[in-house]
This record gives structure tokens, sequence and C-alpha cells, in this order.
């Protein structure tokens, strides 16, 4: 999705949150929203690339003891003004190999962990009257694929909870988005080889992460009196 408004530093002076942001869609969230002029939080398990002006966290946050550390560490520094839970995991397995510890697995990071990140920041965010979160879904989170149960299940459940956070702050100055993007070409897909499997999409033919990116730039940046529930792309 193509974002026709002026390059501006629209997000100077803020400063934005952004989870799993050492790779993939994560990094280049964190690249476009400094580019806009944000002050951009880290925080990934893995080393991140070089960012100029970003404050990095290292933590697990599928971890809860890891999770509670770094948000606390975090909002001694002030509750940011935007949130981006981008951390996630993607696996694809049938249903007779998803294990108990699979889905805990996937339900931890995708799910625990986002509503963590929310409880943690959205209240203060309504005490102050202003910001903006958002949460990146999937296809996944509206769609059944085969093979997906344990993915389906944390990311309905992602959408699920992002549904209650609009209706709980909707009017606080806290707009909350979900931004669901269809197959997406990073490293997550390496394991797989959509290439080679019928049924999957090429990786030629994905999105970039730069077209997430956009989107949720376009999201941070838009006007305080517009509210974008959703936002959903897909390849052409």
């Amino acid at each position: 999705m193509a974002d026709t408004r002026p390059v501006t530093l629209a997000l100077a002076g803020q400063r934005v949150l952004v989870t799993g942001a050492s790779r993939g869609i994560g990094a280049a969230i964190a690249s476009g929203a400094a580019a806009f002029g944000a002050t951009v939080i880290r925080v990934a398990r893995s080393a991140m690339p070089p960012l100029d002006g970003a404050v990095d966290y290292r933590a697990d946050l599928a971890d809860a003891r890891d999770r509670d550390r770094v948000l606390r560490e975090i909002a001694a520094g002030g509750i940011p003004d935007a949130v981006v839970s981008n951390a996630g995991a993607f696996m694809i397995a049938p249903l007779e190999e998803t294990t108990d510890a699979l889905l805990r697995e996937q339900l931890a990071i995708n799910l625990e962990a986002p509503l963590a990140i929310a409880r943690h920041f959205l209240p203060a965010m309504r005490g102050r009257g202003r910001g903006v979160h958002v949460l990146i879904g999937s296809v996944a989170d509206a769609k059944a694929f085969a093979g997906n149960s344990a993915y389906a299940a944390s990311k309905f459940g992602a959408r699920g909870l992002h549904e209650v956070l609009c209706e709980e702050f909707r009017g606080t100055g806290v707009r909350c988005t979900l931004i669901s993007p269809g197959p997406t070409d990073t490293a997550a897909w390496d394991p797989v080889d959509p290439d080679h499997h019928e049924g999957f999409t090429r990786r030629a033919d994905m999105l970039c992460t730069s077209d997430v990116a956009e989107a949720v730039i376009y999201a941070l940046t838009a006007p305080s009196h517009v509210h974008l529930e959703s936002i959903r792309l897909g390849p052409a």
C-alpha cells in the first residue's frame, strides 16, 4: 500500500517501540519509523542491525520473567508514544504433529506476549490521553489453512485481543490497529521452501517487508481523529 502523503518527519519527537526488530518485518518497521523521525525502541532476542538513534533491548518476550524485566526497563524511560507488537513465530505442521509444546510455543509469543505488552503500556497511554497500538497479525488470523492449527489458534486469538482493545480504549485517545499481511518474504519461510510446494505462494510473488512497514507507518502517522481498526495486505 503506497503512502501518497508527503514524506516528512511526521514521527519526530515520538518514541516508537518495535518488538521482533532484529530482522524481517520488524527490522523494516524500525527503519521506517526512524526515517520518519522517531526515536525507535527495539526489542529482540538476537542482535539487531545498526540503526542511528535506536535504543535497543535484548529479551525473549515469550519468557514471562524476561518480558516483565524488559518492559519495566522501557517504561522507566517513559511510556512510548506508539507500540508495534510485531514479535512472533510461524510454523506449519499437520494436526497429528502439533504437540502441546508446539502449541504453547506459538501462544506464548503470538498471543501472550502482545497481551502482556498491551497491558503494560495501554492503560498509561489512556491516562495520558493519546497513543497508538499496532498489532501485526496475519492472513491466518481470519482465514483457515491446512497445517496451521497452532499458528492459526494463536493468530485468531491475537485478532480477538485486538478487537477487545478497540472496544476498551475507544474514545480515550488510544488508537488500535491490526495489520494482517499475507505471505511476506522473510526468513520464516526458509524451512518451508514454498517455491517447491504446491499451493504455496512463490517467494518472488510474496509481499516485501517494506510493504508491511509502509502500512505500519501509515497507521502511526494518521491524523489523531482517524482510527484505522484494521489493514489487510496481500500479494496482487
